[in-house]
């Protein structure tokens, strides 16, 4: 198997689809996450195809219990208080071999898997989605968590009680899929419904200094989960607050860094562990994201 993996994606939709042959799933908070394994080990991958299993050797354990030559598609979260945290699967994302190991263990972190694309060595992305699910949870189910099918429903009663009553716990929205689908490599043939343009966000980094900090730089689950954006400028009320905390946080270790953000380059120093931004946020990286207010309570 090669640990380059195209991924299905889903295009934005505004109102919940409704319709006969239709499957809902809810939409975690979290990092997309490949899942190879082969006789000869376990490979983790991004969505950008970068490969992470240093950064969760957790989940790599976990994954040896599954037949060689499987691949399974799905979200990795971290549960913090009830909810899943964005921001500490960032944190899981980023770490260094020395330090994943400590972090898997304070830290620990759970794949939401809502696919399979091979199973047993047996290419099965052209079989229609109901049948994959089956397989997906006939496989998981036996071997519980960290590994775990994600829930799913045909009923679009239940579907719509999900939307309204799961973002308490991180869940930002609904997946649709067909029925009678194959797997979409590569293509926007599923449907996400997010539950409001608002929501949680990954802060890495702050342009500006630690005493006069001008802007946030954020991961967007959901999105590219693995390319920063600059926020909008953050209010004065934003501003002070954030250089309180950062006051009270060590400084960072390392000089500021640029990376490539939007359409240039931009000099950001980062912030070791991220915080956590509740941002406005529609589509693209125009109009910027607009950070409302940082989760000092997560």
């Amino acid at each position: 198997m090669t640990p380059q993996v195209r991924v299905a994606l889903a295009a934005s939709v505004r109102s919940l689809p409704r319709g006969p042959g239709l499957a809902y799933e809810p939409k975690f908070d979290g990092h997309r996450m490949v899942v190879l394994r082969s006789a000869e080990g376990v490979v983790l991958q991004a969505r950008s195809g970068r490969l992470v299993t240093a950064a969760f050797p957790d989940l790599a354990a976990a994954a040896h219990q599954l037949p060689a030559g499987t691949v399974l598609d799905g979200e990795v979260v971290v549960w913090q208080a009830g909810r899943t945290d964005f921001a500490l699967v960032q944190r899981r994302a980023a770490a260094t071999p020395a330090r994943a190991a400590s972090l898997a263990r304070t830290l620990p972190a759970s794949y939401a898997a809502f696919d399979v694309l091979e199973l047993a060595g047996l290419d099965v992305r052209g079989r229609p989605y109901e049948r994959r699910r089956a397989l997906l949870v006939e496989l998981l189910l036996p071997l519980g968590p960290p590994l775990q099918p994600v829930p799913m429903t045909t009923d679009p009663e239940l579907a719509e009680t999900w939307y309204e009553t799961l973002p308490a716990s991180g869940i930002e929205g609904l997946v649709v899929k067909r029925l009678d689908q194959p797997y979409p490599t590569g293509r926007r043939a599923w449907r996400k419904l997010r539950h409001t343009d608002v929501r949680d966000a990954a802060a890495i980094g702050h342009t500006g200094t630690a005493r006069r900090p001008l802007a946030l730089v954020l991961l967007l689950p959901g999105e590219d989960e693995e390319t920063p954006l600059v926020s909008s400028p953050l209010s004065p009320a934003l501003r002070n607050e954030l250089a309180t905390v950062l006051r009270a946080a060590p400084a960072p270790a390392e000089l500021p860094v640029v990376r490539a953000i939007g359409l240039g380059e931009t000099p950001y120093i980062p912030l070791d562990p991220p915080l956590t931004a509740e941002v406005r946020h529609t589509s693209g990286r125009h109009p910027p994201p607009e950070v409302l207010r940082l989760r000092t309570d997560l």
